[in-house]
């Protein structure tokens, strides 16, 4: 989201949020207040860490009563007031990324608005759990849902009043550079991962930020190109996830860097207006990406409602909004209703989530740590982070059951890559803008410094302890040796990655965007050398999206597990799943394809361009063109087996026109095999043919965990918005009359039982 990578020359020296300021303060160059220095006494330290969770007592109320209180507040507002709060102060003006104005009689307070989507940015004292990828690979709602509770305690504790995120942009090209970010290729599973998320931070009483709309899919040229999208790839692929998150009342939405068929996303009154507020009837407030407001008029009256972070460009010392939205209401080009609406949106969000009640100050600097208090919050949210991580880790391959790992059979391991060991240069290079040591997050502003990071090695050695003799070549280039060590090991373990992150840092060549879909570091070649030399390979693929894999068939490699990107204790998640500890049960929430070119889109370097596979994104354009991937969307292995019976499918509400339509699916799950383990079933839908619909669509997924010898039962229920399909002749979602097919299975090309049902 920021466009440009913080060096110590820019740092600022303001720090604190007050409590009240004079009103009009936007970017005046001669304000009479400054931000006061935050008390760290040890006193206050301790008073600070003794309220950090007091969140027990959060009063989350509804929109109408939200308002209520919005338009009370709001009416005793000037003119210069109601701009004001929808206006950032400037960048580095404030101790957070984003910092809004603030009124006094009546008072209002500034907003703390911080990055970043896996945890605080520019912050000490806090978690760097998984990645928003990682969290959808879990598929299982319930641990997206605490990850959000935790998250948002953290920011909470902090004194941010909103979180940036999540992010829930579509993997529409597999190379995109924060694809890691957000959920992954399929709108369904970014709409469930949305909503739980939103959720979990929001009961903290913490705003969630859902971004970016729209179209935001690739880093190159973001702030320039136009993204053509049409009307019905826009509603069911792109605008899905966003609808998802407005009927979770998600606070906020950011607006996107690049244009929407020829507009500017922040100005576009086709995305605000007509999408979001007008089809949605979202409540809360449309803040821009940071530097992505373009016009005054434009953006007030097409649906912006605050700028970020407030100057026109970063230290610009002006804003379209300020004195110059002041001035358009003056002469009547912006109305003084529109200004209003901005305020209340804003207001109303922020007595939505109780933050008129004893919300905490900001208790960091972003840009000067050393005037913060250093309040640490992580509590235990370690624990959490590594059960995501183990949950979030897909089993690609285990021929010959050679995971979980056994000390009888493994007296000697080898473990080989960089990738398994820590960063030679430090814990945490800016942004994470580096790639060297083991990876567990892009980077950019959606990344959170690691208070510590468990490297796989340590994980492993840790787990291991006297069980077997470990050697370790934690180097990508000194092929000899690798050869040699692997050759002495009764099972090697060779570590590779691929990174990415946005486009203001540059990371070996890749501008955030992936120039390839290769291993990093000349993993290939590695993986080539470790292999021949040990017929017991195991390969570890950190990666922030797909990768081909030219060596997935040699003879010598047992198996593959892809952990992605797992966050602080990467190495404690990762050998929980090779010892055995936790069965591995995710899914893969993208496709990964053979070739490079079995995908339907590619990076684009046109500065205007169509998506032109409409709504055949990922597994649905493998689907339609009956192209085999090399592992398929929703595929992940577990430790033991599964079997599905007794499947029913009974159509509750039949009638197509009738709002209540409803069908429900029912399977029994059971485990034959020798562990414990969860398995992920997952219903997919085919449509009549008049939808001319993708072959198949997910529509439902369940974690179920059963005991080894038991069984359990997963009931699946679809509701209009499941059954319909966007018609571009009446433009309307529809449910269609007719035919229907409904798959159940563990991938969408493993489907077990598949079973038609008739719509009236």
């Amino acid at each position: 989201m920021r466009p440009i990578l913080i060096t110590s020359a820019i740092l600022a020296a303001f720090v604190c949020h007050s409590t009240a300021k004079p009103s009009p303060n936007y970017l005046d160059k001669d304000f009479s207040y400054t931000h006061q220095l935050l008390s760290s006494t040890n006193e206050d330290i301790k008073e600070q860490e003794q309220n950090l969770y007091k969140t027990t007592d959060i009063q989350i109320i509804s929109w109408d009563d939200a308002y209520i209180k919005a338009r009370a507040l709001v009416e005793t507002m000037s003119t210069e007031q109601k701009v004001n709060i929808t206006t950032g102060l400037g960048w580095m003006a404030g101790p957070c990324v984003g910092n809004s104005g603030s009124t006094v009689g009546p008072d209002f307070p500034e907003l703390c608005l911080q990055d970043s989507p896996l945890g605080v940015r520019f912050a000490d004292g806090v978690s760097s759990g998984v990645a928003g990828i990682n969290a959808a690979a879990s598929f299982d709602k319930a641990a997206i849902r605490r990850r959000g509770e935790y998250m948002g305690a953290e920011f909470r504790a902090k004194g941010i009043n909103a979180q940036l995120g999540p992010s829930m942009n579509i993997m529409r090209a597999p190379q995109g550079g924060r694809n890691w970010e957000a959920f992954g290729e399929d709108p369904y599973l970014v709409g469930v991962a949305a909503v739980e998320t939103i959720q979990g931070i929001q009961s903290k009483g913490v705003m969630a930020v859902a971004k970016h709309l729209i179209g935001n899919e690739q880093e190159t040229n973001r702030q320039l190109h136009s993204v053509n999208i049409d009307e019905r790839a826009m509603q069911e692929i792109y605008l899905w996830p966003f609808a998802r998150s407005v009927e979770a009342d998600v606070a906020s939405i950011m607006c996107s860097y690049n244009k929407i068929n020829g507009v500017y996303a922040c100005e576009s009154d086709y995305a605000i207006n007509q999408l979001l507020k007008g089809q949605l009837g979202f409540k809360g407030f449309v803040q821009s990406d940071w530097a992505a407001t373009h016009s005054t008029e434009d953006s007030a009256n097409n649906g912006l409602d605050m700028t970020m972070p407030g100057d026109i460009t970063f230290n610009s010392g002006d804003s379209y909004f300020g004195k110059n939205l002041t001035k358009a209401v003056e002469v009547g080009t912006v109305n003084e209703d529109r200004v209003d609406d901005m305020a209340m949106r804003i207001v109303a969000a922020w007595y939505k989530l109780g933050q008129d009640q004893d919300f905490p100050q900001p208790n960091f600097d972003s840009f000067k740590p050393e005037r913060g208090m250093h309040l640490d919050v992580q509590e235990d949210h370690k624990d959490e982070i590594r059960q995501m991580g183990a949950a979030s880790t897909v089993l690609l391959k285990n021929e010959e059951n050679i995971l979980p790992l056994s000390s009888s059979q493994t007296r000697k391991l080898a473990i080989i890559g960089s990738d398994a060991g820590p960063n030679p240069h430090g814990l945490n290079c800016e942004d994470h803008g580096c790639s060297e040591g083991s990876l567990a997050q892009g980077w950019g502003s959606g990344t959170a410094n690691y208070p510590y990071l468990i490297t796989p090695v340590d994980g492993i050695k840790n787990r291991a302890g006297n069980m077997m003799s470990i050697i370790e070549l934690l180097s990508d280039t000194d092929t000899g040796t690798a050869k040699k060590l692997a050759s002495e090991a009764d099972i090697a373990i060779v570590f590779v990655n691929a990174n990415s992150g946005e486009e203001f840092i540059t990371v070996e060549g890749h501008k955030g965007d992936r120039n390839h879909l290769n291993l990093w570091h000349d993993g290939n070649k590695l993986i080539k050398a470790v292999a021949d030399a040990n017929e017991n390979t195991i390969v570890v693929v950190h990666s922030v999206g797909p990768v081909l894999m030219p060596w997935i068939n040699h003879p010598h490699i047992k198996a593959v597990v892809w952990p992605g990107l797992p966050g602080q204790e990467s190495g404690n998640s990762l050998a929980d799943i090779l010892f055995g500890d936790v069965n591995p049960s995710a899914r893969l929430p993208y496709t990964i394809a053979e070739e490079l070119e079995d995908y339907p889109a590619r990076i684009s370097n046109e500065m205007n361009f169509h998506y032109t596979e409409g709504i055949d994104v990922g597994y649905r354009w493998f689907d339609k063109h009956g192209i085999s991937p090399l592992f398929e969307f929703g595929y992940g292995l577990s430790y033991t087996n599964f079997e599905y019976t007794d499947v029913q499918v009974d159509v509750i509400y039949g009638d197509s026109q009738d709002p209540n339509v409803e069908v429900t699916a029912n399977v029994i799950i059971k485990n034959v095999g020798q562990f414990d383990g969860a398995e992920i079933p997952q219903v997919y839908l085919s449509f009549p043919s008049i939808a001319e619909e993708s072959p198949q669509l997910l529509r439902g997924f369940e974690k179920v965990f059963v005991p080894k010898g038991g069984q359990e039962a997963a009931v699946f229920t679809l509701k209009k918005t499941d059954l319909s399909y966007f018609d571009v002749k009446t433009h309307k979602w529809v449910v269609p009359k007719g035919k229907f097919v409904l798959h159940l299975g563990s991938s969408s090309r493993n489907i077990k039982y598949s079973e038609s049902f008739t719509l009236n």
